[in-house]
């Protein structure tokens, strides 16, 4: 059974406001560690973002470490779920464009979450890397023997089942991950009707037999 991260948050809150606190200082972290990476981030300016004195943090969270676990574990119980519902039993090409939707999906509705992880990523993944080699590539695993059957069966065009999700990830991630860059090119338009119209066409293309 694949390790996970250490829980990082002290017991449950006893009482709506700490409920509310604790949501409020995760939120301001989540935004602190997109914008800064974690050793950019301060415990003062996640504070500060959270409209909270220091001490008052310290009361929820130990640390800034007990604030970006809390928030990598959050995010790793839903990041895989796009993936996990490709459906063996659908129509090969639309089960892996909808699989691209809902990677784009990701990116647009969770802009934080994904450089968050990117971040991670980035700094060798320290806390995660037992999940990526666990339940990430047991999942990859399996959908990639998927895709080969499809490939085998004559219903999708050959492809390498891994690259084609490596593909997935880089072309959707993007354009949460380098959203200044996409909107600077774009003249700030909204990028993702587009995306998806390209994405669409461009694996729809490759995919069919």
């Amino acid at each position: 059974m694949t390790k996970k991260p250490a829980r990082a948050e002290k017991s449950a809150p006893r009482t709506r406001i700490q409920r509310e606190k604790r949501e409020e200082i995760l939120q301001a972290g989540l935004t602190v560690f997109a914008a800064e990476g974690f050793r950019g981030a301060t415990l003062d300016r996640i504070a500060a973002e959270a409209g909270l004195s220091k001490p008052n943090l310290l009361y929820y969270y130990p640390s800034k470490e007990a604030i970006h676990e809390t928030l990598l574990e959050r995010l790793l119980a839903t990041w895989l779920d796009p993936l996990r519902a490709l459906d063996p039993a659908g129509d090969p090409v639309e089960e892996i464009l909808a699989y691209v939707g809902r990677k784009l999906d990701m990116s647009r509705d969770f802009p934080r979450e994904s450089r968050l992880f990117a971040n991670e990523i980035l700094r060798g993944a320290p806390r995660i890397e037992p999940v990526l080699k666990g339940d990430l590539k047991s999942l990859v695993d399996t959908k990639s023997k998927v895709i080969r059957d499809w490939i085998a069966a004559g219903r999708i065009a050959p492809v390498d089942p891994y690259h084609l999700i490596f593909s997935i990830w880089a072309l959707t991630q993007h354009y949460a991950d380098f959203d200044v860059q996409v909107r600077a090119v774009l003249d700030a338009a909204d990028p993702y009707p587009g995306a998806e119209a390209f994405l669409d066409g461009l694996y729809r293309r490759l995919l069919s037999p």
